[in-house]
C-alpha cells in the first residue's frame, strides 16, 4: 500500500470512528491555499477540527507525535478560515486521530483536545 492509500485508508477508518461517537461530518480534505484540515465535525456544542495521521509501524513513534507546531498553527489557521468565512459560533475543539495499520495490527487512537489554540 502506497503513502497516498494508506493516508486515505486511515482517513476512512477516523470518519467511521468519529461518526461512531456522533460526531455530523460537516467537511473532509478543507482546502485554503496549500494546507488542509482533513476532518471538520460538529460533536455536541463543538465544532472538532480533527488531524489523521496514519503509518503502517511505530518504528518512528506513534503517529501523532508528527503534529509539531508548525503544522498545529497551520492548522488553526485554516481553521479559523473556516470558522470566519462560514459564521461559525461554537467552541472549537482540535482532535487527532492517530491510527496505525498493517498486515498484523490495527491500532486506532482518538486524543479529543490534543492541542489549543493559544498554546
Amino acid at each position: 500500500m502506497n503513502h497516498l492509500e494508506l493516508g486515505k485508508e486511515g482517513e476512512e477508518m477516523a470518519v467511521k470512528l468519529l461518526i461512531g461517537k456522533g460526531h455530523e461530518i460537516l467537511e473532509r480534505n478543507f482546502r485554503f491555499g496549500k494546507m488542509e484540515l482533513d476532518i471538520i465535525s460538529l460533536n455536541g456544542d463543538f465544532l472538532v477540527v480533527t488531524e489523521v495521521k496514519t503509518r503502517n509501524s511505530m518504528a518512528l513513534g506513534a503517529p501523532y507525535l508528527s503534529v509539531g507546531i508548525k503544522k498545529q498553527r497551520n492548522i488553526i489557521r485554516v481553521a479559523d478560515h473556516y470558522i470566519q468565512s462560514n459564521s461559525i459560533d461554537k467552541e472549537v475543539r482540535f482532535d487527532i486521530v492517530s491510527i496505525v495499520v498493517n498486515k498484523k495490527e490495527r491500532v486506532i487512537e482518538h486524543i479529543e483536545r490534543a492541542f489549543c489554540p493559544f498554546a
